[in-house]
């Protein structure tokens, strides 16, 4: 089955479009890191009216993973007869003074694996040892990690267990709408952590805080058109949530999905990098499931960290300033010697923006 790629001349008459309504300044935000990625490949910031900011927003998961997490992380690497599991972004994400990839090189036995029952089966093949598997991720994950750990409950896998660093993506919103120093007139939501909380999970912000959104795919067409209802919602002064993803996203979402990360964690505030904290923002596991909480099993008590010096991912995720302004970005931060995890991750504003140029000028490929 070919996947859905617009016509051309689809493509040229959402611009236009967008071009005779965009007739005063406007700020939408993507808070999705796949959304980053596609804006940039397709170079559709340099096709949009001069009136209309695009700001790239808290959407990837490992760059909003705070540094103290990062180091509780690397202090896990160090334990006894430990294996440590965790996707590949997370490697070389620099902690204070060390990265997992540093630990490894220095014997550690930190492993990459690509799901988290990968990482139970590893705990299964290796019953002398315990596995960590490092849950990093929204709502997008966090279902396969809850289903994980009640696969290793129902099967006696006492070796396994996790570090939840994982966040929720509507409180985040609704800290950025508070925040003074930003300004978004619209979102374009994600589209993979809306295939799991639905239409449904935006209702109340529009009513509460009078801004709107649009769920949106990602390809050229898919952010164009989100971009075009967003556009006439705000000159309309309707602000609303629409789904311009319906062939993904419904509107209440997975709820088998949304059962399972119920059964397995409870919420609690959360620390975002350069955020700070957001209330009813992260995912803990709860009292039936807590035994699989390396907190528990370990000392991984944090006394101090920081984030390093002259980074300014905080502020990329909070679309307060672009990667271009920070003066560490394409000199001293590079993909190839990352200070921040902005530019380490394949979903980071900063990895983006060293790709594809931070004029965004390659032409929308269709």
């Amino acid at each position: 089955m070919k996947l859905f790629q617009p016509a051309p001349e689809y493509i040229t008459a959402l611009l236009k479009q967008i071009h005779n309504l965009a007739t005063v300044p406007i700020s939408i935000m993507e808070v999705c890191g796949t959304h980053t990625m596609s804006i940039f490949k397709h170079g559709i910031r340099s096709l949009l009216p001069d009136a209309l900011k695009l700001m790239s927003g808290p959407g990837c998961p490992v760059c909003v993973t705070p540094q103290s997490d990062i180091e509780r992380f690397i202090l896990a690497a160090r334990q006894k007869n430990v294996i440590v599991a965790s996707f590949g972004d997370l490697f070389r994400v620099p902690g204070n003074h060390s990265s997992l990839l540093k630990e490894r090189s220095q014997g550690c036995d930190v492993r990459v694996v690509y799901s988290p029952m990968d990482a139970l089966t590893l705990a299964a093949e290796t019953p002398d040892r315990t596995v960590i598997f490092l849950a990093v991720g929204f709502e997008t994950t966090a279902p396969a990690v809850a289903a994980t750990i009640i696969t290793a409950q129902s099967q006696n896998i006492h070796n396994f267990c996790i570090l939840s660093a994982h966040r929720c993506v509507v409180p985040a919103l609704e800290k950025l709408i508070n925040s003074p120093q930003t300004a978004i007139n619209g979102f374009i939501l994600p589209g993979h952590v809306s295939t799991i909380i639905g239409e449904i999970a935006y209702d109340h912000i529009p009513k509460k805080y009078g801004v709107g959104g649009v769920i949106a795919g990602f390809d050229a067409g898919d952010i164009l058109y989100a971009i075009y209802l967003l556009i006439t919602q705000i000159m309309q002064q309707n602000p609303s949530i629409e789904n311009a993803y319906p062939r993904a996203v419904h509107a209440m979402g997975n709820t088998r999905a949304k059962t399972l990360m119920n059964e397995v964690f409870s919420i609690a505030d959360a620390q975002w990098r350069g955020i700070g904290n957001i209330p009813n923002s992260g995912m803990i596991l709860n009292d039936q499931y807590a035994a699989f909480d390396a907190n528990n099993r370990f000392d991984l008590l944090i006394d101090n960290s920081s984030e390093p010096k002259g980074c300014q991912c905080g502020k990329i995720l909070m679309g307060l300033i672009s990667p271009s302004e920070c003066q560490l970005f394409g000199t001293i931060c590079t993909p190839e010697t990352p200070v921040g995890p902005c530019m380490v991750s394949s979903e980071g504003t900063c990895a983006a923006y060293y790709r594809y140029d931070d004029m965004g000028l390659n032409p929308v490929t269709v």
